[in-house]
């Protein structure tokens, strides 16, 4: 399966959506899953049919990293 991003991620079969422990529970969450390629795709739990954006291992590392430096937290400020 060909996977763009943007896709409806109701499409995306056969994989499990996981989400942080630290989320409240309120819909504010960013769901990721695991596909068989070895990409992550991620949603917005609050749309969970809605666009799902599809990242490779390498993208989602090089986020993770910038965001445990640090990197983004201006965004919430």
């Amino acid at each position: 399966m060909t996977i763009m991003n943007g896709v409806p991620a109701g499409e995306i079969m056969g994989v499990t959506w996981l989400k942080a422990q630290a989320s409240v529970g309120a819909g504010e969450c960013i769901e990721v899953a695991g596909l068989p390629d070895g990409d992550v795709a991620m949603r917005n739990s609050r749309h969970p049919e809605g666009p799902a954006l599809v990242f490779t291992k390498a993208e989602l590392l090089a986020f993770l990293e910038g965001a445990k430096g640090s990197e983004f937290d201006h965004l919430t400020a």
